[in-house]
């Protein structure tokens, strides 16, 4: 196994930066073991919500011998982990690019195996995580002190990525008895880094946000990135070591795609923007998705937002679509704070056939009131917003991964300082709004959507043309760019 934290693209790592790196993994292997020499099983069972649409496959490990063979010559891993919804999500954009191109997905959750070191690692970094998430939404001075400086310079610096190194070897293992062959796209680092150390010949490391952070390396793969702003800044290892110039990643180290989108959304982007164009003109309701991330924070913003649209809901002017994802008790506490929900809103509650059926029918049909969607199943509370998304008019989201989604967008208040360049780039390619800063900006926004035609109009023609240009393209070329790892390498 090489070691990777000792230098990184040619700039060395400082010996006290090196042993903290080393301190941290001894730290988790005395916490969660090592099984460095464990031989695990590998299976591969049928994904029971994205099969049937998606062709995907699951990698379980640890949970005995399975009958479905991998398929050599067109399988393709999607390494992530669940850490909120967004690196699901981009996994779903990728797996939906490969199965329409003739491609199996294999399913790879580094999150998902339970009893294994990787897992453990990784559950308890998410979990600190989600808990910054929230205490950031609840404490300013918690979010100006610690949680918008760790996100924005904490996870720049390059001596980040020498200690996310040590960790992720204690990560490899999963990867044993997979083949070896298989091209990988990671989208999250600890699934790329991983697949490295193990081994596995052909890794893209699809890079999910639009502020360079050093966070992000896993060196040995092709890093992709959705935007070409933060493409210098990559290059170059800008602000990585504070002031000091540091040698530059190779140039086919980094690579510019698009937007990861899923097959599904793109091949019908016009004819959604035309459908939210004749809705309005036509007078029908304007439909608001509103959809809540796996940290499940910013409930108060949420619960000001619907307040001020039940006047509209009631007067049939506009249709609320709230995805609370496997967050049940999110829900409760909105009809709590927003009594009006008890009687406005419809419930498709843990009922997929059910999701699927009004998230079809919605994209021609007629919607009135307030729909609320809650699953268990992981897959069904993410994916359920990209089905969504087809027939909404308006997306409310912070800008994190769904930034880059071709809907038009209301942004709300980011978590973690990184996200605001979500927005900026969104709004440069004129798909969405300026972040909004407090819930006055926030209702301010909603009622300029809800009462002229200029930003839905001007956000529609945008997106068209940004189609015209592969803006959202990026899904296909991650995949292309992974196969054609393999076919150099053949």
């Amino acid at each position: 196994m090489k070691d990777r934290s000792k230098v990184i693209f040619g700039n060395e790592i400082s010996s006290k930066a090196y042993r903290k790196a080393l301190k941290g993994k001894k730290k988790y292997q005395k916490k969660y073991g090592d099984d460095s020499a464990a031989d695990y099983s590998v299976k591969l069972v049928k994904n029971a919500c994205l099969n049937p649409t998606l062709g995907v496959e699951d990698i379980r490990v640890d949970e005995g011998e399975g009958d479905i063979p991998f398929d050599r010559e067109k399988g393709i891993i999607v390494g992530n982990i669940r850490m909120g919804f967004g690196h699901y999500r981009i996994s779903i954009a990728m797996a939906s690019a490969a199965h329409a191109m003739g491609y199996t997905p294999y399913w790879m959750d580094l999150n998902s195996f339970k009893n294994t070191t990787c897992t453990k690692v990784i559950g308890a970094q998410n979990d600190l995580y989600s808990l910054g998430s929230r205490l950031s939404q609840k404490s300013r001075l918690f979010n100006k002190l610690v949680w918008e400086p760790t996100n924005y310079e904490g996870f720049r610096q390059l001596t980040y990525n020498a200690a996310d190194q040590k960790n992720a070897e204690l990560m490899a293992p999963v990867f044993k008895n997979i083949p070896k062959d298989i091209p990988v796209i990671g989208t999250h680092v600890w699934p790329a880094q991983a697949a490295l150390h193990a081994g596995m010949k052909y890794v893209v490391n699809a890079i999910p946000d639009n502020w360079p952070m050093a966070l992000h390396f896993a060196e040995g793969s092709v890093h992709l990135i959705q935007t070409r702003q933060s493409y210098m800044g990559y290059r170059i290892l800008n602000g990585m070591a504070k002031k000091k110039v540091l040698k530059p990643m190779p140039a086919d180290s980094l690579k510019y795609t698009g937007h990861y989108i899923d097959h599904e959304l793109v091949a019908n982007l016009e004819k959604d923007c035309d459908a939210r164009l004749a809705r309005k003109k036509n007078g029908e309701p304007m439909r608001f998705l509103l959809t809540i991330g796996g940290a499940g924070a910013q409930r108060e913003l949420f619960a000001a937002v619907i307040k001020h649209l039940i006047p509209a809901i009631r007067e049939k002017r506009a249709v609320l679509y709230v995805n609370v994802g496997d967050y049940k008790e999110v829900w409760d506490a909105l009809k709590r704070e927003v009594p009006a929900l008890n009687s406005l809103g419809k419930t498709h509650f843990g009922n997929w056939d059910d999701t699927q059926r009004f998230c079809e029918e919605a994209i021609d049909g007629k919607a009135e009131g307030v729909h609320a969607f809650w699953h268990d199943n992981i897959f069904e509370a993410v994916y359920c917003t990209n089905l969504l998304m087809r027939s909404a008019d308006v997306l409310l989201t912070k800008p994190s991964e769904l930034a880059f989604y071709p809907i038009p967008k209301l942004f709300l208040k980011r978590i973690g300082g990184h996200e605001k360049w979500g927005a900026i780039h969104s709004a440069e390619y004129g798909d969405g709004t300026l972040e909004c800063q407090d819930i006055p900006h926030t209702l301010q926004m909603v009622d300029m959507f809800l009462n002229e035609d200029t930003l839905l109009k001007e956000m529609c023609d945008a997106i068209k043309v940004n189609n015209s240009i592969g803006l959202y393209n990026g899904a296909y070329k991650a995949v292309e760019i992974a196969m054609g790892l393999k076919k150099q390498g053949a």
